[in-house]
C-alpha cells in the first residue's frame, strides 16, 4: 500500500521540483534538507517541525508539501496528510491538478470517501492513469461500507496477548479454550505462542510454545486441525541440501496424541518447491490442505492452492483459480469447520485499502463462489492479514496493524454478524471400538457419503492415541458412512441430520462399533512374504526384488487368487506421513509383482501406516520389524 503511494509522490516530487527549485529561497531549502536528514536519523518529531519551517519560509514549496504529505501518510496520520495536500493545492502553482491524486487517496484513508469521490470525478474521469480507476472503485466500495458499517465492535485483545512486537495468524481451537498465534520476537525471530482461557473468561498471558516446534529458524502462520492433534505451519530460512526446501519457506506438520508436540516433519517435494510455500490450513475432514505459494501457474503474486490427501498420498496441488486469486496477493486461507466457507486476506480485490479480509462459499468440490469483503470495521484502510473463527461461527479473531505503523500487527476479537458467519453445522465427536471387547480401535478409516447421491464427501482416520475423531457435517441432510480397519469387517450405517437444531452448540457423541473378521471366513489367506524397509526408505533394493520374485514364482502358473499387499511403518513421525510412506512402499511391491504378468485387477495394495505393529516400537529392532510390506495370497 505505502509503496504505491510512495511511487506516486516521488513522481510528484520530481515534476513539481523541476518547476519550483529555481524559485526556492536558500532558507527554505536549508530547512528542507535538514528535515530530510532528521527523518533519515529517525528524529521524526523534529523532522516534521523543520519541514514545516521550510513551508512557512516559502508557501509555494511543492517538494516540501509532497514530502511532508508522504511522511504523514506513511505514519498513518491521514487527516494531517489531507491538510497538507489541501494547503499545497491552494499555495502551489497548478496545485489543484498536481496534488489531486495524493489528496484523493489521503481522503479515502481518512475515511472520507464522499470528498474523495468528488475529487476523482473532477480530476480522474479523463485520466489514463490506472491509479485513478483503482481509487474510484475503492471510493465507491468504502462509501457503501462506511454508510452500512457493521454493528459489531472490534476489540484489541490487550497486553496479555499483544506486545510492541507483531502478533499475527491467530488460530482458535475447536473447543475455543486455546488460542495459538505467531509473534515476531524482537522484530527478528517468528515463534509460536499459546494461551488458554482463564476462570473469568479472559485469556492468560501468551507463552512461547517451545521446542521442538519452535527453532532458531522462523516458524509462523500455524493452524490447528479440528481434532486438535495436528499443528500445520510454515518454516522459513531452512538449511538443507535437497532442492525443494533450501533457504525458502516450506510447509511442516507436528503431531500430538496428548500434550507434547512431535518434531516437525516437512511435507516433501509434492507440496514444497523452491518457491514460497506457507500459511497452511487443513480442512476439518483432514482431506484438503490449503496453503499459499508464488510458484509457477498462479495468477499474480501469492496465490491460494490446495492439495488433496487421497489413497494415502498428498496429490499435486491445484490453484483455486481466478475466482479467488488475483494479480495481487491472496494469503492466510482459513477453512471453517463447516468445510463450506473459506476466509482469506487479499490486496488484489477491491476493499478498504491495504489487505482486506474476504470470504467465499463453496459451490462444489472444486469451485468457489465470488469473494465477499467482510466490511467495515472488520476491514480498515490499513492491513488485516489473517482471521480465525470459532466453531459456532459467532466470534472471530483477526490480526491487523490498524493501531500502529504498517506491519506492526496486533490480534483483535469481534463478534460476527449473521451474514458473515459460516454455514450451520453439526459436530460429531466419538471413537471407533471393537463391539465385542469394547477396546478402542485406533487408525480406523471412515468414509462419509451423501446418503442420497452416494457422493463421497469426507475421509478421516481415527487418532492413533485414543482412536478418537471429531468431524463436522452441514445440517439438513442424511449421510452414510463406511468404516474399515485391518482385521475388522467393514461397518456401514446411516446418520440423519435433517431435523438437527443448529442452535445446539455441544458436539454429538457418535462412536462407531466394528466387528472382527468373521469366524467362518469363506476365504483362505496365506502370507507368502514380508519385505522390510530401512528408515525413511521408499525404494526397492535388488535383493528385495529377488525375494519378491522367488515368493511369487510358484503362483505364476495358477489362477483364482488375489494378491493383497499391506504396507506398515513404525510409529516415528506423524500418522499422515506414515500412511503416505506405507502406501508408497506397498505400491512399489505391487508394481514389481505386476511386472510378472499378473493382472492389475488381481493386485490390491493399501498403506496402513503404523497400525498392526509386529513388535514394540520402543526399540530400534522392533521399529525395524514394523517397517514392512506383507504380501498375502487370498484364495
Amino acid at each position: 500500500m505505502v509503496k504505491a503511494v510512495h511511487y506516486i509522490i516521488v513522481i510528484l516530487l520530481i515534476s513539481t521540483s523541476l518547476i519550483t527549485n529555481a524559485q526556492v529561497p536558500d532558507g527554505a531549502a536549508k530547512h528542507y534538507n535538514e528535515a530530510l536528514r532528521l527523518r533519515k536519523n529517525k528524529a521524526d518529531s523534529t523532522a516534521y517541525l523543520t519541514m514545516q519551517k521550510a513551508i512557512n519560509t516559502y508557501r509555494g514549496y511543492a517538494a516540501a508539501y509532497s514530502t511532508m504529505g508522504e511522511w504523514y501518510f506513511t505514519d498513518r496520520k491521514y487527516d494531517k496528510a489531507v491538510d497538507i495536500f489541501v494547503q499545497a493545492s491552494k499555495n502551489c502553482k497548478d496545485g489543484n491538478t498536481a496534488f489531486a491524486l495524493p489528496l484523493a487517496r489521503s481522503l479515502l484513508y481518512a475515511l472520507k470517501p464522499a470528498q474523495a469521490l468528488q475529487l476523482i470525478v473532477s480530476y480522474g474521469n479523463n485520466s489514463k492513469n490506472k491509479e485513478w480507476e483503482k481509487l474510484r472503485r475503492q471510493g465507491r466500495f468504502m462509501q457503501d461500507a462506511v454508510n452500512n458499517m457493521l454493528k459489531d465492535t472490534v476489540y484489541n485483545m490487550g497486553v496479555r496477548i499483544n506486545t510492541r512486537y507483531p502478533e499475527m495468524y491467530p488460530s482458535i481451537s475447536a473447543d475455543t479454550q486455546h488460542l495459538y498465534f505467531t509473534r515476531k520476537v524482537k522484530n527478528v525471530d517468528m515463534d509460536f505462542y499459546h494461551t488458554t482461557i482463564d476462570s473469568c473468561g479472559g485469556w492468560f498471558t501468551g507463552r512461547n510454545l517451545g521446542s521442538p516446534t519452535n527453532t532458531p529458524n522462523h516458524e509462523a502462520a500455524q493452524t490447528i486441525s479440528a481434532d486438535g492433534h495436528y499443528l500445520f505451519f510454515m518454516r522459513c530460512d531452512n538449511r538443507s541440501e535437497n532442492g525443494w526446501d533450501q533457504g525458502g519457506c516450506d510447509l511442516y506438520m507436528s503431531y500430538t496424541a496428548d500434550t507434547n508436540w512431535s518434531v516437525a516433519q516437512s511435507f516433501g517435494a509434492t507440496i514444497n518447491t523452491p518457491a514460497y510455500e506457507g500459511m497452511p490450513c487443513l480442512s476439518p475432514d483432514n482431506r484438503d490442505l490449503y496453503f499459499v505459494s508464488d510458484k509457477e501457474g498462479g495468477y499474480g503474486g501469492l496465490d491460494i492452492w490446495v492439495s488433496r490427501f487421497e489413497d494415502g498420498l498428498w496429490q499435486m496441488p491445484r490453484n483455486l483459480g481466478p475466482q479467488i486469486n488475483t494479480a495481487g496477493d491472496e494469503t492466510a486461507p482459513f477453512i471453517h469447520i463447516d468445510n463450506r466457507t473459506l476466509y482469506f486476506s487479499s490486496n488484489g480485490l477491491t476493499g478498504m485499502g491495504g489487505s482486506d479480509l474476504f470470504y467465499s462459499r463453496r459451490v462444489n468440490d472444486t469451485t468457489w463462489g465470488q469473494p465477499t469483503n467482510m466490511g467495515y470495521p472488520i476491514n480498515t484502510p490499513d492491513n488485516e492479514n489473517s482471521i480465525s473463527i470459532t466453531i459456532d461461527g459467532k466470534k472471530a479473531y483477526l490480526s491487523s496493524d490498524r493501531d500502529s505503523l504498517e506491519g506492526n500487527y496486533d490480534i483483535y476479537e469481534t463478534m460476527l454478524s449473521p451474514q458473515l458467519q459460516p454455514v450451520p453445522i453439526a459436530v460429531l465427536k466419538g471413537h471407533t471400538y471393537d463391539s465385542l471387547t469394547k477396546q478402542r480401535l485406533n487408525y480406523a478409516s471412515v468414509n462419509i457419503l451423501d446418503a442420497v447421491t452416494g457422493e463421497k464427501l469426507y475421509r478421516f482416520v481415527t487418532n492413533r492415541g485414543d482412536a478418537s475423531f471429531m468431524i463436522t457435517l452441514p445440517i439438513g441432510k442424511k449421510y452414510a458412512y463406511d468404516a474399515y480397519r485391518i482385521g475388522y469387517m467393514s461397518m456401514q450405517d446411516t446418520l440423519s441430520l435433517i431435523d438437527y437444531d443448529n442452535k445446539v452448540t455441544e458436539p454429538l457423541n457418535y462412536s462407531i462399533p466394528m466387528l472382527p473378521q468373521g469366524y467362518q471366513a469363506p476365504i483362505h489367506d496365506s502370507q507368502i512374504l514380508t519385505v522390510h524397509f530401512p528408515i525413511n526408505s521408499a525404494s526397492l533394493s535388488d535383493s528385495a526384488k529377488a525375494l519378491i520374485q522367488d515368493a511369487m514364482m510358484p503362483w505364476l502358473e495358477t489362477s483364482g487368487y488375489v494378491v493383497l499387499i499391506n504396507g506398515y511403518t513404525d510409529n516415528t513421525g506423524t500418522p499422515i506421513i506414515n500412511e503416505e510412506l506405507s502406501t508408497m512402499r506397498a505400491k512399489l511391491v505391487a508394481d514389481e509383482i505386476m511386472t510378472y504378468g499378473i493382472d492389475e485387477y488381481s493386485v490390491n495394495w493399501q498403506g496402513w501406516g503404523e497400525a498392526n505393529p509386529q513388535a514394540s516400537n520402543d526399540t530400534e529392532i522392533g521399529r525395524d520389524l514394523n517397517r514392512r510390506v506383507e504380501v498375502i495370497i487370498r484364495r
